[in-house]
């Protein structure tokens, strides 16, 4: 993912202590397809949530808008939690953060399904939004460095589809299943998934070296210092935030403006996430060569993207080409941000990480929030589409700087442009 550390490594000297990094073109190793299992499951369970707004209401005596908290409470719990448990197991060995991040998920799932008190669901979707950041966060820099330098990009390219198979494969799934068994069906899978994904981490999960526990939680922040960091970071928030203000409110501007009928909507919605995966899988494998070049174009793609929907929305075939399109552009360039942020924090990769987490979903909310605002205007459901062409376009300004900040030749000395994978004098989970 990096060229991080404490101390940076010899090439040779890095080959030897890491025999397992597999050669740019070679398979990933088994590990990686774990890790991205787990993304799976937690980027199901963020969003299953709105296919079962309406049968999780009337169990639990609440309205629909009361129960849309629980993806704002989830949302809320990723911002928070990604840093914070970051820092809080900052020495404890990855894989055993791994797997309590993953125990503590499931129980949240099992808290829910058993429960029918609104405020404890609430209560339970922030505890296991907190364990989804410190997976996430941890399991990019694990699967980062099981990759090694070369596949880094790659590595994360393949955790991320995990999410994004998510849209395509999991929320449908359990939409389907919660509407013909009960919303509680769902959450009692996504338990005894997550619980059987706690023994695949245990297997495949390398110990860390012991050269890790010298890490402190001063020198984290101090790697926060990075300037380059922090443009990584925004481009984060940006990149996300312009995708998904169209995307939160996608169904009405397919209905009321391009006059798609409403049973043809997830229809569109599934070829956006299609899109979706097959970027995080382009970019993350061409990212490991051409890091500022995937995110250059992955920027300008989706703001002209976005741009084309504002304006030719009324047109419904090429507005359905241009949301799949959206979401190969629009979120293919995420895996190499986080690779690169993680690079640039150097001795911090997990904090870097966890903060990644972060942005993608402040920029989520914040997005969505501004996007909402517009319908009430002139503007009506082109609204979000406007706000997302307008969130994207500031993705420029930060991927153009980190470009240019690299051709400027004010890149750390031993730096190279591709993103690479912690040595072993990188940081513990």
């Amino acid at each position: 993912m990096s060229t991080r550390g404490a101390v940076l490594q010899a090439p040779a000297q890095r080959r030897a202590e890491s025999p397992e990094q597999p050669p740019t073109g070679a398979r990933l190793p088994l590990v990686v397809y774990v890790l991205a299992l787990g993304t799976f499951l937690m980027g199901t369970t963020e969003f299953v949530v709105a296919g079962l707004l309406p049968e999780i209401a009337g169990d639990l005596q609440v309205s629909v808008a009361q129960t849309g908290l629980m993806i704002t409470v989830f949302a809320i719990g990723m911002i928070i939690g990604a840093p914070l448990m970051a820092m809080l197991t900052l020495r404890l060995p990855k894989r055993l953060t791994l797997m309590l991040a993953l125990g503590v998920f499931a129980a949240g799932h099992v808290i829910v399904a058993l429960s029918s008190n609104f405020t404890l669901v609430l209560a339970a979707r922030f505890l296991t939004a907190i364990a989804t950041g410190a997976f996430w966060a941890v399991a990019n820099v694990a699967a980062a460095r099981a990759a090694g330098p070369a596949a880094s990009s790659r590595a994360l390219g393949l955790v991320g589809a995990g999410a994004m198979l998510a849209n395509v494969v999991g929320v449908p799934l359990g939409a389907f299943a919660g509407q013909a068994m009960g919303w509680r069906g769902p959450f009692w899978a996504l338990a005894a998934l997550s619980a059987a994904a706690i023994a695949l981490i245990a297997r495949t999960v390398p110990l860390d070296g012991g050269d890790t526990q010298a890490v402190s939680i001063r020198s984290e922040v101090t790697a926060l210092r990075s300037g380059r960091l922090w443009l990584v970071l925004a481009a984060c928030a940006t990149t996300t935030g312009g995708v998904l203000a169209v995307y939160s409110y996608i169904s009405p501007l397919l209905t009321d403006r391009s006059g798609i009928a409403s049973g043809i909507v997830p229809l569109v919605l599934v070829g956006f996430g299609l899109g979706a995966l097959a970027g995080s899988l382009v970019g993350g494998r061409l990212g490991d060569r051409r890091p500022h070049t995937v995110t250059l174009v992955a920027a300008t793609g989706a703001t002209l993207l976005l741009l084309a929907i504002s304006l030719l929305a009324g047109y419904a075939v090429p507005t359905i080409i241009f949301i799949a399109l959206l979401g190969f552009f629009g979120l293919g360039a995420n895996p190499v941000l986080m690779a690169l942020a993680v690079r640039f924090a150097r001795q911090a990769p997990v904090l870097a990480s966890a903060l990644t987490v972060s942005a993608f979903n402040l920029g989520t909310a914040l997005g969505s929030w501004i996007a909402g605002l517009t319908l009430g205007t002139s503007l009506g459901v082109t609204g979000p589409a406007v706000v997302g062409t307008v969130i994207a376009a500031l993705t420029l300004i930060s991927t153009i700087a980190l470009a240019l900040n690299r051709r400027s030749g004010t890149a750390a000395p031993g730096a190279s442009d591709s993103p690479s994978a912690p040595s072993a004098h990188a940081t513990q989970a």
